[in-house]
């Protein structure tokens, strides 16, 4: 099969939840399109949902903020923040602890780029590092 006959479409409506706890839009990756080097998918994430604390090994990275705002927590022990909003890029190296957390009180859309096949590919749950992420949540 020529590179040419692999060109496909990925429309939307298929969905998967990740690793991450998080409910994505598929897009092109291994499994439905043979991606090889690189994946995106659609994370909309409601008015306080969180990420479950995670890197990927050796896989970088980037996210574009389509619509609304969102925090990233992330380094070793999540001791870092960034505010980041809509039309803002963001790029994370792999080995990089991180959790995207909307905190806005709207939803938040992202599109989320891995360089690997698939996003869930070399994923390392930190579960030490959700319990750091719920100690800082404000108690109502």
């Amino acid at each position: 099969m020529s590179d040419a006959d692999r060109v496909r479409i990925v429309r939307p409506g298929e969905t998967y939840e990740g690793a991450q706890g998080v409910v994505y839009g598929r897009g092109p990756s291994r499994g439905n399109v043979g991606a090889e080097m690189v994946c995106m998918a659609i994370m909309p994430m409601p008015p306080g949902a969180r990420a479950k604390a995670h890197h990927h090994d050796g896989i970088e990275t980037i996210a574009y903020l389509m619509d609304g705002e969102c925090e990233v927590h992330y380094g070793d022990g999540l001791e870092h923040v960034m505010q980041v909003k809509a039309g803002e890029q963001t790029y994370i190296p792999g080995g990089v602890p991180h959790a995207p957390c909307n905190a806005s009180g709207a939803p938040c859309t992202w599109i989320v780029v891995h360089g690997s096949g698939d996003d869930q590919d070399g994923i390392v749950m930190l579960p030490e590092l959700d319990a750091v992420l719920e100690a800082r949540r404000p108690r109502r």
